[in-house]
């Protein structure tokens, strides 16, 4: 239907240059030729009326003889390029500048009655059948004392009307003609500026829909044109990176689930028909637990995920004491960090100081952070937890001793299921979600997260929280 459009705008600017036309041809030539014989009929009638009252009333009252009106009058006729005549009452020509002057035998008019002429001040026609043609002719009374002694009448050929019709038509035509050219330019500038690129985004619309989101829309013009052009591709950008995301997604997944299950399929059935024996059933079943731990812990994981990104920023805000909240989370690590004689090295601001965030999630926030340090850390190693008040901000700080992160990594270790080495992790129960779980939680408390690390030397992890009031005893 929008291919259409061009089309369209082509056939009523096509329909509107005839319908001009044609009106211009038509009702404009009638319009301007009554404007003309209107104009040209008011100024015959001006001139004959000045004659009448002038020399007109200078013959009748014999002060100037009819030659010297003649000749008088035969130069203002060729000025006007028209016939003047003097008219007695009974319908006799006495003077007629397009004819020689004959005052023994007049020209007389058959039926002549200005009576006849109505009260117009001027007539379109022959003139008491004089002339062949039609003549536009006006006729004013010479009077003296109240008594009409004739008439003078001016007579203009219609050709000379029809002549100043077709220069202005002509004119007109020439206008016209420039307007529809000047339409047609805008028109065609149109075509460059809307509907050319109105026709490329629609095309970038449906190579979209068929799926196709790598394509680029080819308009950089800087108009909404343009911007809209530029939204769909950023638009289209970014679902190809969700699509992208999505498929990264899932094969991690598939991945990340597929190991486990393996392992503990093949070891059940080693077990059930008795390739194991019965003496070593034990540590198999001890690996099938470690795996089955896994999977939990990646399920967690996943649903901890969801959850953020179903409910958004939908947090249970409170104030409490951060300090306790790290004390308790150090020591649910005690089993761990005894078996890699790790300690815990616990610098905090003060007694007691409060913070106001959702303690759940702050909570796992430290817990996924101190379990990476415990991870990446060396055996006989310390781990420092430290918070500190700035600025009307609470600054948590985990550090540890351990291997680092390799400075092409750093950027990367947000990224879901991302792991620093290729046999995707070192500790094979990592899931490769912990860093991003924390970077959502604090993301959803307006708050940022940094990471300082050396390869060699270890890794800080550096997160604020909004300071938070002290509860009213």
């Amino acid at each position: 239907m929008l291919r259409t459009l061009y089309r369209k705008l082509i056939f009523i600017y096509i329909i509107l240059a005839i319908a001009g036309f044609t009106l211009l041809s038509t009702v404009g030539s009638h319009m301007v030729e009554d404007s003309l014989i209107s104009s040209v009929s008011t100024s015959l009638y001006r001139e004959a009326t000045q004659i009448a009252a002038n020399q007109g009333n200078l013959y009748y009252h014999d002060e100037r003889s009819l030659t010297d009106l003649y000749h008088s009058l035969n130069s203002l006729a060729s000025y006007h390029n028209s016939q003047i005549w003097l008219i007695s009452t009974d319908g006799q020509i006495l003077l007629n500048t397009a004819a020689a002057l004959d005052e023994e035998h007049p020209e007389e008019l058959t039926g002549f009655d200005p009576v006849a002429l109505g009260s117009q001040y001027y007539s379109i026609g022959t003139f008491f059948d004089h002339f062949d043609d039609k003549m536009l002719s006006v006729m004013v009374p010479v009077t003296s004392n109240l008594r009409i002694k004739g008439y003078v009448a001016i007579h203009l050929s219609l050709q000379n009307v029809y002549q100043q019709r077709e220069s202005l038509l002509a004119r007109i035509d020439f206008l016209f003609l420039l307007v529809f050219g000047l339409s047609f330019v805008i028109l065609i500038f149109f075509s460059l500026v809307v509907y050319r690129p109105l026709k490329k985004i629609i095309n970038g619309a449906k190579e979209y829909a068929s799926g196709n989101l790598t394509h680029k829309i080819d308009v950089t013009s800087h108009d909404e044109m343009g911007y809209l052009a530029s939204t769909l591709n950023y638009m289209s950008g970014e679902l190809n990176k969700t699509g992208e995301y999505q498929r990264k997604f899932v094969a991690n997944v598939s991945h990340d689930f597929r190991s486990p299950l393996t392992s503990i399929k093949g070891y059940v059935e080693a077990i059930l028909d008795g390739t194991i024996p019965p003496e070593m059933q034990e540590k198999y079943l001890k690996i099938v637990l470690f795996e089955t731990e896994r999977l939990h812990k990646l399920t967690q994981s996943l649903l901890t995920l969801n959850d953020i990104d179903s409910k958004g920023n939908m947090l249970d805000l409170t104030s409490f004491d951060i300090n306790a909240v790290i004390k308790d989370t150090a020591a649910s690590f005690e089993g761990t960090c005894t078996k890699k004689r790790i300690s815990f090295s616990l610098i905090l601001a003060s007694r007691t100081l409060y913070v106001y965030a959702d303690m759940g999630k702050i909570q796992q926030v430290l817990y996924n952070l101190i379990d990476n340090a415990i991870k990446f850390s060396n055996n006989d190693s310390t781990i420092t937890v430290e918070t500190t008040e700035k600025h009307g901000k609470v600054f948590v700080s985990v550090k540890d001793t351990g291997c680092g992160i390799p400075k092409a990594s750093i950027t990367k270790i947000w990224d879901r299921f991302y792991k620093l080495d290729a046999s995707r992790g070192k500790d094979r129960k990592g899931t490769g979600l912990g860093l991003s779980i924390v970077k959502e939680i604090i993301a959803a408390h307006n708050q940022n997260i940094n990471v300082v690390s050396t390869e060699g030397v270890g890794t800080e992890f550096i997160f604020t929280l909004s300071k938070g009031e002290v509860p009213k005893s």
